[in-house]
């Protein structure tokens, strides 16, 4: 099934064939993802047709892998849809640093990213579309200033953090994602495909959740 494009903002070229191939492909998701994804579907949809907004906070322990390359796609497919209203973010339980190995894995999906600070945790800035501000990602905890303190979703990205975060302060949602972490192959022959074989599968189940939330909010 291809899922129509709504959006008229262009993304970047080099960005639009990995996005092509993300969109023909929502028949490859498993049905206990779907069911999964059940949730984080109710939830945006609900939100969106009761108040015209959403934020999604995406967690993980680190905030350095999953949960970046889940707050940037799950924008990314709310633009291509127009989902105007959803805005994602991002934290850890703990600070550490957007991994390098998750910037080399989003340059070549085609995004173009540069560091615009530096140092141990530098700020980079994403960018999908000439016709939209960059994104940045850095790492932070959860419930640092610029992310959402209340009335969020915590959309948790990692079974590490669903076990040892039992509580998210201002949550008024707790998604489970649980995605397997790349940084198993970290300096291995693999690494590079593993970041990517990531990267795509949760492309692809962004873009399939926003694209059901169109259909269902657009009805």
């Amino acid at each position: 099934m291809t899922a129509p494009r709504i959006s008229h903002a262009e993304f970047i070229e080099p960005l639009q064939e990995f996005v092509q191939g993300v969109v023909v492909s929502f028949e490859e998701i498993p049905v206990a993802r779907r069911e999964l994804l059940q949730g984080m579907i109710d939830y945006l949809s609900g939100a969106l047709s009761e108040r015209g907004e959403v934020k999604l906070n995406f967690i993980c322990t680190h905030n350095s892998r999953r949960s970046h390359l889940a707050q940037v796609w799950a924008q990314v497919a709310a633009h291509y849809f127009d989902l105007q209203g959803v805005k994602t973010y991002s934290g850890g339980t703990e600070a550490t640093e957007c991994n390098i190995r998750t910037v080399r894995s989003f340059r070549r999906a085609g995004f173009a990213i540069v560091a615009s600070t530096e140092g141990e945790n530098p700020v980079y800035l994403i960018q999908f579309s000439e016709e939209v501000p960059a994104m940045s990602a850095f790492s932070k905890v959860y419930s640092e200033g610029g992310n959402p303190q209340e009335g969020y979703a915590a959309m948790m990205c990692c079974s590490d953090v669903s076990e040892k975060c039992p509580l998210v302060f201002g949550a008024e949602e707790r998604i489970p994602l649980h995605y397997e972490d790349p940084k198993a192959a970290d300096g291995t022959a693999e690494e590079a495909a593993r970041y990517d074989e990531r990267s795509f599968e949760i492309a692809q189940e962004m873009f399939y959740v926003m694209s059901v939330v169109r259909e269902l909010t657009s009805a």
